[in-house]
């Protein structure tokens, strides 16, 4: 009875540390190519605010530590003007941006509370 206990403890214990390290716990990603633990792993080893992620289907990925979305919103429109787009307008989750004719759509989405993620269409330079 007591070695049965130890062991389920263990398992337990291993379990645990496995949902933990890989980061399971946290929802799903709209990114096919990486995995939530390298999404985390990529963010903490950088010291900018905005990390590119990823470039997939047509769309840039990029992940921004923050609880407030108004901030993220800021560190967007910074790195798309500095593009040479021009900021028009915020609806819902979709920030509008112009330039020379051509619009430019960037949505975010809130992926915890501390991470938002940033779908830019891939030729945005």
């Amino acid at each position: 009875m007591k070695k049965r206990l130890v062991v389920s403890g263990l398992i337990l214990v291993f379990a645990c540390a496995f949902v933990f390290d890989n980061k399971l716990y946290y929802p799903a990603l709209p990114i096919e190519s990486m995995s939530k633990k390298a999404v985390i792993e990529k963010l903490n080893d950088s010291d900018k605010p905005i990390v590119t992620l990823s470039n997939e289907n047509g769309q840039q990925w990029y992940i921004i530590r923050e609880r407030d979305a108004s901030a993220a919103d800021e560190l967007i429109k910074e790195m798309v003007s500095q593009k040479g787009w021009t900021f028009r307008q915020k609806e819902g989750s979709g920030l509008f941006f112009e330039k020379q004719g051509e619009n430019l759509i960037v949505t975010t989405q809130k992926w915890t509370g501390d991470y938002v993620l940033v779908k830019i269409p891939a030729p945005f330079s």
